[in-house]
This record gives C-alpha cells, sequence and structure tokens, in this order.
C-alpha cells in the first residue's frame, strides 16, 4: 500500500499554486485540486506495481497529543498569525479538496477522530507490514523510526528520492533528545512553553550531555532529573506511543471503509472542469 500523507501533500501543492499570484478564490481552489489530483496520479503511476494502491491519511482536528501538552503545535498558530497569509482561505480551500477527495477518488480514505495523520500511518504500518509492501509519501522526518519494519520505505516528494534510515532504533532516540521545533516539542533540556513564550529559548543540548542522557537511556540507568521531560518528549514522538483505540479504529476504519466507484470519475472530472486529467484517466 501507498500511504499519503494528505494532509502535507495538499499544503506542498498549495505553497507551489501562491507562487503563481492567482486571484479568484475559485479558479485557485480548481487548480489546487488538479495539483493534488495530478499528485496522486504521479505516484500511483511510479509505485503502485511494486507497492500497490493509494490509502489517502487525514489529519484530524483536536489531536490527542494536546490534552497531555498543550503547547504541542502552539508555535505553528503563533507564526500564522504574524504571516501575511490569509489561513482562512487556505483552509477553506483545504476542506474543499479533501471532501471531493473522498467522495469521488477511488482510493481508501482514513479519518480517525483526534488523530493525525501521523498516527494513521503508524497503525497501518504496524498492523500490515508483515503481508505488505508499504511506501509513505512524505518529507516528514518523523516517518523515518518506522523503517524499524522491514518492509516499510519512505519517499519525499520534496527530494524527490526515498529517505533511507540505516538505524531507525538511533533516529528515534536523537530525535526524542533534541525535541522537534516544528512541532513545538523543546528538547529535553528545555521547558514546555519555549517555543510560545516570547523571552524563552531553549537551553544548549552540548555534545557532552547529548552523550550522557543517550548513555543512562541505552544501559537502563535512571534518567534522574531528565525523567519529565524524556517522558514527554517521547510520548509526543514515539509513535509507538499512539493510543491503542486510535490504532484499532484506523485498522477499522481501512478495513470497512467503502472506495468510490471508479467508473464514475469521468462525469467528476467533467463536472469540475478537469479537462487536463482526462487524457491520463486510467492512471487514477
Amino acid at each position: 500500500m501507498i500511504l499519503i500523507d494528505n494532509n502535507q501533500l495538499i499544503l506542498s501543492n498549495l505553497f507551489q499554486l501562491e507562487k503563481q499570484g492567482i486571484e479568484d478564490p475559485a479558479e485557485k481552489e480548481n487548480m489546487l485540486l488538479h495539483m493534488v489530483l495530478n499528485s496522486y496520479r504521479l505516484y500511483r503511476t511510479k509505485f503502485s506495481r511494486e507497492f500497490g494502491e493509494l490509502v489517502i491519511c487525514h489529519d484530524s482536528s483536536n489531536c490527542w497529543r494536546k490534552d497531555l501538552f498543550p503547547e504541542y503545535k502552539a508555535n505553528r498558530k503563533k507564526a500564522q498569525k504574524k504571516s501575511d497569509v490569509d489561513w482562512t482561505e487556505v483552509h477553506n480551500m483545504m476542506d474543499s479538496v479533501r471532501s471531493d477527495i473522498e467522495k469521488h477518488l477511488p482510493y481508501k480514505n482514513i479519518k480517525v477522530d483526534r488523530a493525525e495523520a501521523d498516527d494513521i500511518i503508524y497503525a497501518m504500518c504496524k498492523e500490515f507490514n508483515q503481508v505488505e509492501n508499504i511506501l509513505i509519501i512524505s518529507n516528514d522526518k518523523d516517518f523515518q523510526q518506522l523503517q524499524v519494519f522491514p518492509t516499510v520505505k519512505q519517499f519525499s516528494p520534496t527530494k524527490k528520492k526515498y529517505l533511507v534510515c540505516e538505524k531507525p532504533n538511533m533516529f528515534l532516540l536523537d530525535h526524542i533528545i533534541r525535541g522537534d521545533a516544528s512541532d513545538g516539542v523543546p528538547n529535553i533540556l528545555s521547558d514546555d512553553d519555549v517555543f510560545v513564550t516570547e523571552d524563552k529559548r531553549q537551553k544548549r543540548l552540548t555534545s557532552k550531555r547529548f552523550e550522557e542522557i543517550y548513555d543512562l537511556y541505552t544501559t537502563g540507568s535512571d534518567m534522574g532529573s531528565y525523567s519529565r521531560n524524556w517522558n514527554r518528549n517521547e510520548t509526543l514522538i514515539d509513535l509507538c506511543k499512539v493510543p491503542s483505540h486510535i490504532v484499532e479504529q484506523t485498522v477499522n476504519s481501512y478495513n470497512n471503509s467503502e472506495t468510490p466507484d471508479r467508473s464514475n470519475l469521468l462525469n467528476y472530472f467533467i463536472e469540475r472542469k478537469l479537462k487536463n486529467l482526462m487524457g491520463s484517466i486510467e492512471e487514477f
């Protein structure tokens, strides 16, 4: 199966679209839809022989991680408020495109309440890695930890190449210690609110301190003063910590979801005036 990190794919195409300077909202939305669908076509054409069919993995709102760590991704909202981008328009376009995909494209769509696409992709890898070759389409480096499953690979749309992680367990430990600034997760030395409080900065993580923490964990020693923040980061970053009910709901959704009829695709393309894709309809 080919697991599409759909929110990231849509945003990536949207940022490319913004460079074209299209002003009309309807034209912009139609062009975004065209670009996203063409991305699906390209990945399906390139990879389906080895990995099978596309599975579209969607984000849900109000992620479970925010219950444990209210600052999770709060730095993104802070950055959005300062940007010149009309994020209301962006989110409306993304919602419309996602709705079209779920209703009309001949692929399974998975969306689980309070789960991110990361959680869904982990659950699918965990459940099906022994019976299928799995390809994750995403730029997100977090997924490298899933290469602990031998049949899982990752392709980066931006770099246009496979992301190969020789030591996924070591990658994960490194990631936990260093945190993930893009998601608002501080390094193991820093306070929870370091990315959302104006006068705060992360504490410097020296090589010596890194090795000390790494050795404590790998030797099974007491983490001491690092325990609290280690647990914080591990819960937020290690995908094995995804709640079991989300894993179960993901697998049930995949097994029970109905795929829109491929025979209706031409009428949909005509309705949405996707004429540039009609000549390649057999590739969807």
